[in-house]
């Protein structure tokens, strides 16, 4: 039988990206969980075999004007518990990361593009090996502090905490390693208001979408295999 995945969309275009491919070639069958769609509340936190939890344009602090914040937390906190795998990549990582008791604000300063991380010594150890010295995409404003018992796996010049591993089951990743080149122009035009108000151009994230995108389909491919064949 095929192992299930339980993806939390929080945009349409924020999606699984790459990553979408990697899990089906590894036995998985994708299904997308849309907040504002499908209720949380319907969804079983032990019951998919992974857990993925994706981006959006929202704060973790913000549960009081999002409140399926604070519904998509009692649902991780419950599967955490249990250390069933879990992955978070942006808003998701930032979401593990408060179930876990770490605090997630805001940074100050827009970390968006495309940029090499800065791997720790246990980072260059796990899957994030296959990332090492190659730029990924950052889209953040945000950033959460390690989690206690959880070991800190990379940084960037703006942002100190990048990723995080609680054990073999839990990986939380800041950055967009999932991202397709092909569907950038979504993220361009759904984060429009975002870029002007932080003057980015689009077309420079454009370029570098073309540029970097590909040795990144290949590098995060290796990267998620590594973390799958690795879960307990």
């Amino acid at each position: 039988m095929r192992k299930s995945v339980a993806a939390v969309r929080h945009v349409h275009f924020e999606d699984l990206g790459t990553f979408e491919s990697v899990l089906e070639g590894a036995g998985y069958a994708v299904r997308y969980h849309d907040v504002g769609r499908h209720p949380l509340a319907a969804l079983d936190p032990l019951a998919p075999d992974l857990l993925v939890v994706l981006g959006g344009p929202v704060g973790v602090y913000e549960s009081d004007v999002y409140p399926f914040l604070a519904e998509e937390r009692r649902l991780l906190a419950a599967r955490l518990a249990e250390d069933r795998p879990t992955l978070g990549i942006c808003l998701g990582a930032q979401q593990i990361a408060a179930a876990l008791g770490a605090g997630v604000a805001p940074t100050g300063i827009k970390e968006i593009g495309f940029s090499e991380l800065m791997l720790t010594e246990a980072g260059r150890a796990g899957p994030l090996r296959h990332l090492d010295g190659l730029p990924v995409l950052h889209w953040h404003g945000d950033a959460f502090q390690i989690p206690d018992g959880a070991a800190h796996l990379a940084a960037t010049g703006l942002c100190a905490t990048q990723a995080f591993a609680r054990g073999r089951n839990i990986l939380g990743l800041q950055f967009h390693a999932e991202v397709d080149a092909a569907g950038i122009e979504s993220w361009l035009v759904g984060h429009a208001a975002e870029l002007a108000a932080a003057r980015i151009d689009p077309r420079l994230l454009r370029e570098a979408a073309a540029r970097c995108g590909p040795p990144l389909r290949e590098a995060g491919g290796w990267m998620l295999r590594a973390w799958l064949e690795g879960l307990d």
